[in-house]
């Protein structure tokens, strides 16, 4: 898994429901990442910042999450894989945790088929202002969406919010 996958698995699973002192997650991602051996220390405490950071972005609101894909400093085409692996990481996380889309919003329902529908691209991008500009409208209808379900499915992590100091 990629740093993109790693994080939007982490966010699909905060924003479908799963709270802060929820330790499972580190399971879960040894299992997908690491063939189920657990982390050096030093990779936990990296992936625990990522975590505890994730958590206090999609606390504070609308427009605090950041999506751990490529700057803009890298060619379209990289960081439209890593949005696409980003997508299916959150799709993965979200899964585990919402298993009834039943219980879910229309809206709820409609952004998990547009994020299936993004995580299926495969057409290479050009590399000009079109594309750039569509690029990021999808990286924002992601993201926006992202905090939409956390809105709608992720209470559990505002009642037991993590009370440690912002990571930079």
């Amino acid at each position: 898994m990629d740093p993109a996958e790693v994080h939007g698995l982490l966010c699909g699973l905060l924003c479908a429901g799963m709270g802060h002192s929820d330790t499972g997650w580190m399971k879960i991602l040894s299992e997908m990442a690491n063939e189920g051996n657990s982390f050096s220390s030093k990779i936990e405490h990296v992936i625990t910042q990522i975590f505890n950071q994730t958590c206090q972005e999609l606390i504070e609101g609308q427009f605090s999450l950041n999506l751990l894909i490529p700057d803009d400093d890298t060619p379209i085409n990289k960081r439209g894989l890593a949005l696409i692996e980003w997508v299916q990481g959150f799709l993965a996380g979200f899964g585990m945790q919402q298993n009834d889309l039943t219980r879910c919003s229309e809206d709820v329902k409609e952004a998990m088929q547009d994020f299936t529908d993004i995580a299926r691209m495969e057409e290479p991008m050009d590399e000009d202002e079109e594309s750039e500009r569509a690029f990021e409208e999808v990286v924002e209808y992601v993201r926006v969406s992202a905090i939409f379900c956390f809105g709608e499915l992720g209470k559990s992590l505002l009642d037991d919010a993590p009370t440690s100091p912002r990571v930079h």
